[in-house]
């Protein structure tokens, strides 16, 4: 009936660590170039050797306009180093708490999983093939404890690396700018390409160990062994949930309360060295949008990883024991990071970028490129990776599958990814008519703003819902659930490349923020602010990446759990499920509102204390005298740390709690109302966010007749585009890229939890019946 791959097994486990290694040694030849751009004041330092090449021929400007060379860069160096070391204590001060959390969890997985069996430690039949014998329930308990362990310190060190990366970056690149825009863009764009390689490589390395290592145990035993695994991406999306909301609430609190007092009330520029809240805003974009992005994106391509993985152990790739086929899902992230590796060089070596306008399309070639050759790519692992012929299984029964029709899952994954990216982009950089428009409604005062920024928000959704929705429906007609958790896999595949150009944004903006702080020409802002506007857009393209994958993720875990759990149909018209379509639809809702409360709180005392400050410190304003940064980076990380517990309880206990008291029928209704209402609320908040911030800088930058006629900044219009702003920050930075981990992270965490739920919930219906 099906053959085997024509890859060897031993090939297969050769190639999958040798790409990831590979991926790791890229990123630290990035690091090791970037780290060429000395913070001391040498003339002749430079992140390139070769002169004339990306505007190396450029003066300084410092030299041209006499300012002080050496003061500029010991100035860079000092902010640097407080930046560093703002996010560096909280994010360990988060960790702790997180910590605590992830011994409790793993307690709770442990004895949980258990007590299926009641804790025995003889063979049982096999979920699905009752013939042959299984290892114990208790194994299953113990193994999916240690992968959920894991998960979660790999998706930590993957978030705790990326924001170092980042904060000793910044300074490189502003010192940079100085020799011209394209020297800034390179340094920038490589920092970003360490942390997504590296991300990228160790998600795979780490995956790839653990599957090896249980083997040993499991032996034949493949159902058991990859349900264990499930708990890495359990683990995984955990501490990305609790990385993303805490991070989130402290980026913007501290950008809150600097725009609304130090923009609006006091009138000075954004990152003036004036405003006590400007080093927490500054550390916020690196404890937020890096680290949490980090661990997100992470989170995700480990659970469509272990979605594809649950599936395949059932099908004819785990029952003939075929390990070539078994490591599909692996073998495309090890080709993605080889195509993001030819894609890295393009940007970094081989293509110039000499004006401003040339930035935008230079990251998103990226894109492009890294999806035509990833679909090369996929065509050939499909075609040496897969039999030509295999079963697949679909709830309950075997589906006879092609291998290029798996490559189309795949293919169609990656290009409903790339589609979402452009319409994101579209909605969202002020290139376009959408946020123009928004920017346009600027003059008639905030409220229009708002109005106008919602309804595009609301519109944005349209056409992703659609590549969804096409790709969902392609991808299972061919391979049922295992067809969605690749395409899945497809979105994913090109992480590296899509985190290097998410990372850039954070990076620019620091480096715009120290120029600012430093004290630097305004020629200089204005590199990095153009930098800094490409960047935004690109950080909202990688959001729609990560919503998207997680609408994906999430449909192949539902799958997972409702065949675990030995749920034969989900029953829309029985009052059981109903009633959980109706609750999970609801709590993207409750979520958001306590975030958003989290964020609105938060600003709150910060607003008081920037005011506070510049009430009462003699000089502040006129520049004599220094703020007190501390007691804002203190009021942002008190803040984030106790806000963010109660939202990530909501997530983790509702799968916990519908399962045992109401039983896996209400729980698929959960789990599928939350997958539709989360990604459109998702995308709009996303969207709305970015577009207002993109309104705001298509204003100060005045390129146009049209946005000059709207400026300058301190104008009507620019103050009305600057509470837009505000007003989209927790939209755009904690709600909506939450949101995308509370989809995926109930549906992993419902499908670890299956077997208890299966043996044990139900428990008010069955007192009841």
């Amino acid at each position: 009936m099906t053959g085997k791959a024509l890859l060897p097994e031993l090939w297969t486990e050769i190639l999958v660590p040798v790409c990831a290694v590979v991926g790791i040694a890229f990123s630290l030849f990035q690091w090791y170039i970037v780290s060429g751009v000395k913070l001391t004041a040498d003339r002749g330092a430079s992140s390139e050797s070769e002169d004339g090449k990306n505007g190396n021929e450029d003066y300084l400007i410092e030299e041209e306009e006499g300012v002080n060379d050496q003061s500029v860069v010991a100035k860079c160096a000092e902010i640097q180093t407080a930046i560093s070391e703002g996010a560096t204590s909280f994010l360990f001060t988060e960790y702790k708490y997180v910590g605590v959390f992830m011994v409790l969890f793993a307690a709770i997985i442990f004895l949980f999983l258990g007590s299926v069996q009641g804790f025995s430690t003889k063979s049982q039949p096999c979920t699905y093939d009752k013939t042959t014998t299984c290892k114990p329930a208790l194994a299953t308990a113990v193994f999916s404890t240690i992968s959920f362990v894991l998960g979660a310190v790999t998706s930590v060190l993957s978030g705790f690396l990326g924001m170092k990366i980042a904060t000793y970056a910044n300074a490189r690149t502003t010192l940079e700018a100085r020799r011209g825009v394209g020297k800034a863009f390179i340094v920038a764009f490589r920092s970003g390409a360490v942390m997504g390689f590296l991300l990228a490589a160790n998600g795979l390395l780490v995956l790839y160990i653990t599957i090896n290592l249980f083997k040993i145990y499991y032996g034949d035993d493949w159902e058991g062994l990859f349900e264990s695994i499930t708990g890495y991406g359990l683990g995984g999306s955990s501490m990305a949930l609790f990385g993303r909301v805490g991070g989130g609430i402290y980026t913007k609190a501290a950008d809150v309360g600097a725009d609304l007092v130090g923009k609006v009330e006091r009138n000075i520029p954004e990152d003036d060295p004036r405003n006590p809240a400007v080093i927490a805003d500054n550390v916020g974009d690196n404890v937020g949008d890096i680290a949490g992005m980090g661990s997100d994106l992470f989170g995700s391509y480990a659970e469509s990883s272990c979605a594809a993985l649950v599936v395949a152990s059932i099908s004819s790739f785990g029952i003939n024991h075929d390990f070539t086929a078994m490591l599909f899902p692996l073998l495309i992230s090890s080709v993605g990071i080889l195509v993001c590796l030819i894609t890295t060089l393009y940007a970094t070596d081989i293509s110039e970028i000499k004006a401003v306008k040339e930035i935008e399309p230079a990251l998103k070639n990226q894109l492009i490129i890294s999806t035509v050759i990833m679909t090369a790519g996929i065509a050939v692992v499909s075609w040496i990776g897969l039999p030509s012929s295999f079963t697949i299984f679909n709830f309950g029964t075997q589906k006879v599958v092609k291998n290029w029709e798996l490559f189309l899952c795949v293919a169609v994954g990656l290009w409903a990814g790339l589609i979402i990216g452009f319409v994101t982009e579209y909605y969202t950089s002020n290139a376009y008519s959408p946020v123009q428009d928004v920017a346009d409604s600027c003059r008639t005062g905030a409220a229009t703003n708002v109005i106008f920024g919602l309804a595009l928000g609301y519109k944005s959704v349209i056409i992703p819902i659609f590549a969804i929705a096409v790709s969902i429906f392609v991808s299972f007609s061919f391979a049922a659930m295992y067809g969605v958790a690749v395409a899945a896999l497809g979105m994913l595949s090109t992480i590296a490349t899509g985190l290097a150009i998410d990372a850039y944004g954070p990076i620019s903006d620091n480096a715009g923020g120290i120029a600012e702080m430093a004290g630097m020409s305004h020629r200089i802002r204005e590199r990095t602010d153009a930098l800094d506007a490409a960047g935004n857009t690109t950080a909202a393209i990688g959001k729609g990446f990560a919503i998207g994958s997680a609408a994906l993720v999430s449909l192949a875990l539902f799958g997972a759990f409702v065949s675990r759990a030995g749920v034969q149909t989900v029953d829309v018209l029985t009052p059981k499920v109903v009633i959980g379509l109706l609750v999970g639809a609801m709590l993207p809702y409750w979520f958001s509102a306590m975030t958003m409360k989290s964020v609105g709180s938060a600003a709150l005392k910060m607003v008081e204390e920037v005011r506070r400050q510049f009430n009462t410190i003699p000089g502040l304003m006129e520049g004599t005298a220094k703020p007190d940064y501390a007691t804002c980076v203190k009021i942002s990380t008190d803040a984030s740390i106790k806000e963010m517990i109660p939202p990530g309880c909501l997530v983790m206990l509702t799968p916990l709690i519908v399962g045992f008291f109401f039983g896996v029928e209400t729980l698929s209704g959960v789990l599928a109302g939350s997958l539709v209402s989360g990604v459109q609320v998702a995308i709009s908040a996303s969207n709305t966010g970015g577009a207002w911030d993109n309104a705001k800088k298509y204003i100060e930058a005045g390129a146009s007749e049209h946005a000059r006629s709207l400026g300058p900044k301190g104008s009507e219009p620019h103050k009305a585009a600057v509470i837009g702003d505000t007003i989209g920050d927790p939209l755009k930075d904690t709600s909506g890229p939450s949101l995308n981990i509370l989809i995926k992270l109930m549906a992993v965490e419902s499908l670890v939890f299956a077997p208890f739920f299966a043996t044990h919930g139900g428990f008010l219906f069955r007192i009841f019946s």
